[in-house]
């Protein structure tokens, strides 16, 4: 059903911007006007700009760029940081400003009575003319109701614009401001109605962390993903829309079995993790968690993978040293090109901005294996719903990538419970490795378990492991002793056989 209504929607221009052409279905409907509307600082004139700038460079589209607002030396240097060379643009026939921006002269002047923007239209369907545009940006509508008074005339006239532009041929957007993130779909009530599409853009400020969202409101007659998605803006670049919705539960499966870099564990998940899958470990600071991570890596060295580290925890050199503590050498798998680390403080950037450069450095390093320690630090920097779409987002990278994943996760008590980050995670990763304090006669040893192992048998006993300069060794299972994983460690006395009549 789904794909019979994406095939009957108009044709579609591809915008080029990362993400949105996923969730639009293919792009803006084509020859028709698309309202960006959104608050401040939301990208309205970046977004804009890269839907001309990705027409120039990604397929030979010219474009005009109508400015109520900035004049156009200023969007040529604002611009410069995504790497577009307007004036380069401009010189070659691609690009063409029609600058209708206020000056010192008229900058305080109202206009009433009777007007209209026949000499605007004209002067746009002149720039269209003279460079071949396929694509036009006018930005931003509220500045032209700012200087005039009657709003219904001035819808009329938008109108007119539209419709003419719309003839012509050319794909439109229109910007418009918005006072809230949620109301009034722009600040004049009525620029929606002069368009055929609406695109909200939203900068909401939760818990004292901006996030940045999409969503297509209306496509008149054509299809589109529902909902709001997550928006980055990348130096360099541009906007980056993250479409969740169109990840699809299509990545293929193996049997093929990969080592831990513990043979005892190995042998409790049933003969290693499997190739593609995704694997949390779970445990309170101290329990062990990087030491896992640290085996992964090696045995994936061991076996001639490459490797993959994000920390967000520790410093490349402390890795290196506790690496080193263990016996491992992280300095000789990393010139044999085996590994390669990535650190990063979680408050470097916002959530959104980590999963797209963790997808870079995945996509330009190829790995067979990548590990993340870990995952509970970046709760720091996103809310619950932005914190839930980011390991959405990368999970699903990675399956689709065919390459192991292993998490780590910190337990909020020392003696256990289940954190927010598993409990965020655990549903959509095979593997399920829960590490535990375990204090017996005064002492605090360690216990490991195989909580789950997708697709496999594995071994369901709670066992004592120690670490040593060679790194883990697991030995036998706890007896007699109940609560463990609940945090609640209590002896029990030993099971007796019943009395005999």
């Amino acid at each position: 059903m789904l794909d019979n209504m994406i095939a009957s929607s108009v044709p579609k221009m591809r915008t080029g911007i990362p993400g949105f052409d996923e969730i639009s279905n293919g792009g803006l409907p084509l020859g028709r006007t698309t309202l960006i509307a959104g608050s401040a600082g939301s990208a309205k004139t970046l977004f804009a700009c890269e839907f001309l700038a990705r027409g120039i460079a990604d397929h030979d589209q010219p474009g005009v760029f109508v400015t109520f607002e900035e004049p156009p030396e200023d969007i040529r240097e604002n611009m410069k940081s995504f790497a577009w060379d307007i004036a380069a643009w401009e010189a070659s026939g691609k690009w063409a400003f029609v600058d209708a921006s206020p000056h010192f002269t008229d900058d305080s002047v109202t206009i009433v009575g009777r007007y209209d923007l026949a000499a605007l239209l004209a002067r746009i369907e002149h720039a269209i003319a003279k460079i071949g545009a396929r694509r036009v940006s006018l930005d931003s509508l509220g500045a032209i109701f700012s200087r005039f008074q009657d709003s219904t005339l001035i819808r009329g006239e938008l109108f007119r614009i539209a419709t003419a532009l719309k003839k012509r041929g050319v794909t439109t957007i229109m910007t418009a401001e918005r006072n809230a993130e949620y109301g009034p779909i722009a600040r004049y009530g009525v620029e929606e109605f002069v368009t055929d599409n609406v695109v909200i853009l939203r900068n909401v400020l939760e818990e004292e962390k901006r996030r940045r969202t999409v969503e297509i409101l209306k496509f008149r007659g054509a299809y589109h993903q529902k909902g709001e998605y997550p928006l980055t803006i990348q130096p360099g670049s541009g906007v980056t829309v993250i479409p969740l919705s169109s990840i699809q539960l299509k990545q293929r499966s193996s049997n093929l079995r990969i080592s831990s870099g513990v043979e005892q564990i190995n042998t409790m998940c049933g003969g290693g993790f499997f190739r593609d899958s995704v694997i949390l470990v779970s445990g309170a600071t101290g329990t062990g968690k990087t030491l896992i991570v640290t085996h992964f890596l090696k045995g994936g060295a061991a076996a001639g993978e490459r490797c993959l580290v994000f920390a967000f925890e520790e410093s490349r050199e402390q890795l290196f040293r506790n690496a080193s503590g263990w016996g491992i050498d992280f300095a000789k798998l990393e010139e044999e090109g085996h590994l390669k680390v990535v650190c990063f403080y979680p408050e470097v950037m916002g959530l959104e901005d980590h999963l797209v450069h963790m997808r870079q450095a995945i996509a330009d390093f190829k790995p067979n294996r990548v590990a993340i320690d870990s995952l509970s630090a970046l709760e720091r920097v996103a809310t619950p719903r932005g914190f839930r779409e980011f390991v959405i987002g990368l999970t699903s990278f990675i399956k689709h990538q065919e390459i192991a994943g292993l998490f780590t996760a910190t337990t909020p008590t020392l003696l256990g419970g289940t954190s927010v980050t598993e409990a965020h995670i655990s549903t959509i990763t095979d593997s399920i490795i829960l590490l535990r304090y375990v204090e017996i006669d005064g002492q605090m040893r360690r216990g490991v378990t195989v909580l789950k192992m997708r697709g496999s048998m594995h071994d369901k006993n709670i066992r004592e492991f120690t670490i040593d300069g060679a790194g883990m060794h697991i030995g036998e299972p706890f007896h007699n002793i109940n609560g463990i994983l609940a945090g609640n460690p209590t002896h029990s006395p030993p099971a007796t056989d019943l009395p005999t009549a």
